[in-house]
């Protein structure tokens, strides 16, 4: 998979491409099916697909107290969308001059001079260039202009169109089971992990512990059955999952992802870079009168855990 970090980026002998446009963070069903129609379109011309997303996310430059967290880094999102067929990604650097670029402009600077695009293929609600001005009718106008087809695709959905924002709700509530649906595939967080205060194995659940950053999501706090992959070797392993701050103990900083690999205490994962994923939730974050009464309720959470992720 190719990753090309700004228009320069692009190879000059790039031959006709056919391009998917959007931010596409989550990389969910509704982005899918825009990519199904685009890699058959590909295929039936011979072209190569081209994703063509933004980083940051374009809320983060415009309107930064109202910036989004997002579900996918860069690096990520590349790897899922080439899941979905994109042969190349292109990560356009948002910025304050390229959002003030119109609809046309970015048009020419992006489709026809960097990709020399034949046909592009975009979300029905597709917005683009300054003011978000840019839609799919005017995006088919300039194609007919300039050599290139173009059309917008419904972003078909179950209780509402399918959508990063339903995703990023879905989280928010702890509604892991609702995320995956939209995304077709469980929700999972990335990152190293850190020693942390080794309460877990004391009490004989030790936990490979994650921090969250606040700008990538993560589920609302509670207590979760999910799985736990190492990225240096692929090896992957069920979990009960701890969300939060451990209020138990009159709670930490920051919030952390507490991975317990069920029946597995032999575990050196310091320094290790993981994928946790969330296949559903067994409860909320509670205080505990006592360790005695945490400790009985961390077994029930392992049991459940692990009948679920059995079935």
């Amino acid at each position: 998979m190719q990753i090309w970090r700004s228009l320069h980026d692009v190879p000059a002998d790039l031959g006709p491409t056919a391009v998917v446009v959007g931010n596409f963070d989550g990389v969910h069903l509704g982005h899918r099916q825009v990519l199904a129609r685009a890699r058959d379109l590909a295929d039936a011309s011979g072209l190569t697909l081209v994703a063509v997303t933004f980083d940051p996310h374009p809320m983060a430059v415009l309107r930064p107290e109202h910036a989004p967290s997002t579900l996918t880094s860069i690096e990520v999102r590349a790897e899922l969308l080439a899941g979905a067929g994109a042969d190349a990604v292109l990560a356009v650097p948002f910025d304050l001059d390229v959002a003030g670029w119109e609809p046309d402009e970015f048009v020419q600077r992006v489709l026809v001079d960097a990709l020399r695009a034949a046909t592009v293929v975009v979300g029905a609600n597709f917005r683009f260039g300054r003011k978000a001005a840019g839609d799919v009718a005017s995006l088919r106008a300039a194609g007919e202009r300039l050599g290139f087809t173009a059309e917008g695709i419904p972003l078909d959905g179950g209780p509402m169109v399918w959508s990063s924002t339903y995703v990023r709700t879905c989280l928010a509530t702890g509604d892991v089971a609702g995320a995956a649906e939209a995304l077709g595939r469980p929700y999972a967080v990335r990152g190293t992990v850190v020693r942390g205060d080794q309460r877990g194995r004391e009490l004989g659940f030790p936990t490979a512990n994650v921090p969250t950053d606040g700008l990538t999501a993560a589920p609302a706090d509670g207590v979760y059955a999910g799985r736990l992959q190492r990225l240096d070797t692929g090896e992957i392993f069920p979990a009960a999952i701890s969300v939060g701050t451990n209020p138990t103990f009159n709670g930490v900083r920051e919030r952390r992802v507490e991975s317990y690999v069920l029946d597995r205490t032999d575990l050196e994962l310091y320094g290790v870079d993981v994928e946790v994923s969330f296949v559903d939730r067994l409860r909320g974050m509670v205080a505990f009168e006592s360790v005695e009464e945490l400790v009985e309720q961390m077994a029930g959470d392992v049991e459940r855990a692990r009948e679920l992720l059995a079935s």
